[in-house]
């Protein structure tokens, strides 16, 4: 007879465990909030008072960012209310993130990956991936590792793809012998999540910071980036290199045998062919992909393509969204931490916090006109400090407001300022940077250790051999 305490006692444990990570959140809070109002004082003595807040307001927003103390949302909200009742820039600058096509690029990423779902092109993808995987446990690490790398591009939202192939994958680490816990089941879920997320910020949409950035260069230089220019800067080291350094070092980290059984045919894909809305959707996808690789010969901006495709998918007699898709199914949470930060970041330019910031900097680091990769490489090293210190999505909020005077300061073109930060959010030091890793490790219950170990050693590969690559593209390229 089951123990009729036990469910009680689970119940207990669980909102013993609540309580304790509320405890922590709120002291974190407190200690974000104690921090800000340091900043703030001590800058008050030195700074005219809109800086000064201004600086408040970005060490309160990034801290609770870095710190996942509230959700992400909440630090948002609080922006757009401080700043407007202190008056730190005029609402339009404050409000500017909302008008930005990169918010609405994200929004239509948003809006293309409910589709994706809601038609169930998204399983057949999947399901095609699965019976293309091989026999030998390297040739599955290779294929997954590329397979989300193709998804990159199908797919913009990072967590839309990590939640589509992390349940697939270990249904297949099932179905083919490797057991929770063994080399092989790490190795390919770690194969499939980096795969998928690392090399995808060398295309424009498929991440968030690449979308922030984007959005605050045309908010605060009224330049607009090209999704083929951006891709052909970065997607040859950063994306293709990258998933190599991926699949090798997944292979080299977490080496096991070949599969011991094969993928049954409940996994293979289904012989029937496309139904209306999946090739409707397909053909929204492939038309999405094709203006955005050609925006640099009709103009549109990547974000109003995107809005237009959202646009379709919504409309009710298209059949590619759910009946209550606006009202129920949009992530608002993420929607508003896009705009917040490109926000945020168009404050600091107006108070001319970033400028001051950078004059400090220039003081303190030995800038040259006449050795440009020194100058790039100083700037990637300052921007990887603040992915460290603030999260992934800080180094834009932080670093482009800088980025005009950074470029008069170290004769490099504006264009390759801004570059130089992808170099440095693309290149993580550690999980807690990323939330798509934190989700991916909590919903394939991936061992932290593992993940941290993966994560150092891409990094290691980084800066060792990827970032010298980069910069030598840049001069072929004519970027530097």
């Amino acid at each position: 007879m089951a123990d009729p305490a036990q469910p009680q006692s689970q119940s207990d444990r669980s909102t013993t465990s609540d309580r304790a990570r509320s405890s922590r959140n709120a002291w974190r809070s407190v200690g974000v909030l104690v921090a800000a109002g340091c900043v703030g004082g001590l800058l008050s003595l030195h700074l005219p008072l809109p800086m000064a807040g201004t600086a408040a307001l970005v060490v309160f927003c990034i801290g609770l960012w870095a710190t996942a103390a509230v959700p992400e949302y909440w630090p948002a909200l609080a922006f757009f209310l401080i700043a407007i009742l202190f008056q730190l820039a005029p609402a339009e600058t404050v409000f500017s993130g909302f008008h930005s096509s990169t918010f609405w690029l994200f929004f239509g990423g948003i809006v293309l990956g409910i589709a994706i779902r809601h038609t169930g092109l998204g399983q057949r993808i999947a399901q095609l991936l699965s019976s293309r995987l091989g026999n030998t446990y390297a040739g599955m690490i290779v294929r997954v590792t590329l397979a989300g790398l193709a998804l990159a591009f199908i797919i913009p939202s990072s967590m839309a793809r990590i939640f589509l192939l992390l349940p697939l994958i270990m249904a297949m680490a099932d179905s083919l012998g490797y057991r929770p816990g063994s080399n092989g089941r790490t190795g390919m879920l770690i194969a499939a999540v980096f795969g998928t997320w690392a090399p995808a910020f060398s295309i424009l949409p498929s991440n968030a910071p690449n979308m922030i950035l984007s959005g605050m260069v045309e908010s605060l230089y009224a330049q607009q980036f090209s999704y083929g220019y951006y891709l052909l800067v970065h997607f040859p080291v950063l994306g293709l290199l990258k998933a190599v350094a991926v699949a090798l070092l997944a292979l080299w980290m977490f080496p096991d045998r070949d599969p011991v059984a094969t993928i049954d045919g409940a996994a293979r894909p289904a012989s029937s062919s496309l139904s209306g809305p999946e090739r409707r959707l397909v053909g929204v996808l492939v038309a999405c992909i094709l203006l955005w690789l050609t925006d640099g010969l009709h103009g549109i901006s990547p974000g109003w393509v995107a809005l237009a495709a959202a646009l379709y998918c919504l409309l009710p007699a298209s059949r590619l969204t759910p009946g209550q898709c606006i009202d129920e199914r949009i992530n608002y949470g993420s929607l508003f931490f896009v705009a917040g930060i490109i926000g945020l970041g168009a404050v600091i330019a107006s108070t001319g916090l970033g400028e001051a910031a950078m004059d400090w900097t220039e003081r303190h680091v030995a800038f040259a006109h006449d050795q440009p990769l020194w100058n790039a490489l100083a700037l990637t090293a300052i921007s990887t400090l603040f992915a460290i210190v603030v999260s992934l999505p800080g180094v834009p909020a932080i670093m482009t407001p800088a980025a005009e005077s950074l470029a008069d300061a170290t004769g490099l073109s504006l264009m390759a300022v801004l570059m130089t930060q992808v170099l440095a959010f693309s290149n993580v030091l550690l999980p807690y940077q990323a939330p798509p890793l934190l989700a991916a490790l909590h919903m394939a219950q991936l061992p932290l250790a593992a993940v941290t170990k993966f994560c150092l050693a891409l990094f290691a590969v980084g800066i060792v051999a990827l970032v010298p690559l980069e910069l030598a593209w840049w001069f072929v390229l004519g970027l530097l």
